[in-house]
């Protein structure tokens, strides 16, 4: 019987991606749990395949073929302790910077520690012996082909990158006799470009740069963007902790937040990614992205990453608008988000007293050369939907992505620029869950903190999250309502003042617009500012909603109406009809 390539598809992944990186050389020992690989291996003629029996040789082994033929070499073994035997050799690969692929195969890891024969534990291994090591499971849905393609690209990447080194792959397997498989199917291939490289061609059609939580822009980095928006027609995409101070800004979370409408524009063939997390969660689908950052890694976020670029992003940016990669087709991507952020934003109606109207009426009025902290999640969303002014820098702690340590951030940020005003959104979990900070004896004058207290995490009452099909049962243990006083009127009163705070607190649209106009004075103060607005649940999460569903598709008017019919069920048959049209 002839014998083609193995259905498992981690292991037709793992080998096409091999094919993909340039990895032909391979060094097998005997064994059964490696034996879809081996069989799929010796079946393809682009490789070069040798026997060891020996792992602890076959690995000394690799070490010579990849220091002689300056290729990587791949080693391949069975389960129990042969592994282990690779570890010397995987030693000397890893201080002499080798690229040596150690292709262990396992069963289920789930098996790990049940006393079962021929299971051992390689989720770990000692720090000198290789650069990466990743764990790839066996595939059953889409979600784990996209992080296996993911994690098989970035540890093949890491063979090559900075100089060179071991990596190791632990490939679980299933011991399917199916071989079968006359073609190998594609996976989506990954590459690493260094500021010495080639630059590829950009492709045809809409470029968009998604700018990330970013730090202070230099003038440098600005103008290098800005040229290359100018000469392909290209807009920066951003929210508040983007920071982006060009000409080209597309404060897009209104639009990529719609659920009823999906904005053409949030179809790009292409998407840069530049800067760390967002928590604008913005429904954006490019065919391809290309991240630019400094530390080279391979993150996925939309889960179309195509290259990325190891260098600083001034560099790229700059050598692309100063070069000819393509000529510039169709129309001003800038131009078509303003024109849609513009027809959007007329539409917006009159939204009750919440966290949203706030951000409405009090972005366009915060004065120049302050910085805004936004807390996470409700206040940031809320805040991202309308434009702040230019010169007022935002940020919010997205790296870890909790609220414990908002207001302490802020804190700290304005000791390092007593010159500046310094505002946060904050709502009452997190602020009680920092509350420490404001007796400590540095606070600063130049504080003016928004306290929105709906008694509650909002967040998990917002008719968009899934805790909200709880109603009011999600306040006990998910919304952790009823704490700290359950809104009182007087437990933040006493306790900012007694701190020396110059406290506020309104309850309604009048009250906030008479009282927001000391609370965002140009001029410093003595004391900081605390203003507690006091809010309702239920207003929130409808604010919510109307900002989300300004304009309607037929299919997202049949989505949102088979929803509140029919459930989830009812939304996937909804689905399925509109793909039959």
């Amino acid at each position: 019987m002839e014998h083609f390539y193995t259905n498992e598809r981690n292991a037709q992944m793992l080998i096409y991606l091999m094919k993909a990186h340039g990895i032909r050389k391979v060094i097998a020992s005997p064994g059964t749990t490696n034996m879809c690989l081996v069989g799929s291996l010796q079946a393809d003629p682009y490789f070069e395949l040798y026997s060891c029996v020996d792992e602890r040789s076959a690995a000394y082994m690799a070490c010579g073929m990849a220091a002689e033929s300056g290729e990587p070499a791949a080693l391949s073994c069975t389960g129990a302790t042969a592994s282990r035997n690779y570890l010397p050799g995987l030693t000397e690969a890893y201080y002499r910077k080798l690229p040596v692929l150690a292709i262990t195969s396992t069963q289920h890891p789930g098996r790990i520690g049940h006393n079962m024969p021929q299971v051992i534990d390689r989720t770990a291994l000692p720090k000198d012996t290789v650069k990466i090591s990743v764990q790839i499971p066996e595939i059953h849905d889409d979600e784990d082909e996209w992080a296996c393609g993911t994690a098989l690209n970035k540890a093949l990447l890491e063979l090559r990158r900075a100089g060179g080194g071991p990596v190791h792959i632990n490939l679980a397997t299933g011991y399917s006799q199916d071989f079968s498989v006359r073609e190998l199917p594609g996976t989506r291939v990954i590459r690493r470009i260094g500021d010495i490289e080639e630059f590829p061609a950009l492709p045809e059609g809409r470029i968009g740069i998604f700018a990330g939580a970013h730090r202070r822009w230099g003038e440098a980095l600005t103008q290098s963007v800005d040229a290359f928006c100018k000469r392909y027609g290209a807009a920066v995409i951003c929210d508040h902790t983007s920071n982006y101070p060009g000409q080209y800004k597309a404060s897009a979370c209104l639009a990529a937040s719609q659920e009823q409408y999906r904005s053409p524009l949030c179809r790009m063939e292409l998407l840069i990614h530049i800067g760390d997390i967002s928590g604008a969660y913005m429904n954006l689908s490019p065919s391809q992205v290309w991240r630019v950052n400094p530390d080279g890694e391979v993150r996925d976020t939309f889960r179309a990453l195509r290259y990325t670029f190891e260098l600083e992003e001034e560099i790229f940016f700059k050598r692309y608008a100063e070069q000819s990669f393509r000529e510039r087709k169709g129309n001003n991507c800038f131009e078509e988000w303003s024109r849609e952020l513009a027809r959007l934003r007329a539409e917006i109606p009159e939204l009750p007293f919440s966290n949203v109207w706030m951000a409405q009426q009090t972005l366009p009025l915060i004065p120049e050369n302050s910085a805004l902290y936004l807390g996470i999640l409700n206040s940031l969303r809320s805040w991202n939907f309308f434009d702040k002014p230019d010169g007022v820098e935002a940020y919010a702690n997205t790296g870890g992505f909790g609220i414990d340590g908002g207001i302490s951030s802020l804190a700290g940020a304005a000791l390092a620029s007593p010159e500046k005003l310094f505002f946060g959104i904050t709502g009452d979990l997190a602020f009680f869950y920092d509350m420490n900070i404001f007796g400590n004896r540095h606070f600063a004058s130049n504080i003016r903190l928004l306290l929105i207290n709906n008694g509650r995490g909002t967040e998990f009452r917002n008719y968009s999250h899934p805790a909200a099909r709880f109603g009011e049962k999600a306040d006990a243990f998910m919304a952790a309502a009823g704490h700290f006083g359950n809104q009182s009127r007087e437990l933040v009163k006493h306790y900012a003042q007694d701190l020396g705070f110059e406290y506020m607190a309104v309850s309604g649209k009048k009250e906030y617009l008479k009282t927001i106009e000391r609370f965002l004075t140009p001029m410093q103060t003595e004391r900081p500012m605390l203003l507690e607005a006091f809010t309702d649940s239920s207003k929130e999460s409808r604010a919510l909603e109307m900002m989300c569903n300004l304009e309607a598709s037929a299919a997202g008017r049949a989505k949102k109406l088979a929803r509140k019919a029919l459930g989830e069920s009812g939304v996937r048959m909804v689905k399925g009809l509109i793909k039959k049209k």
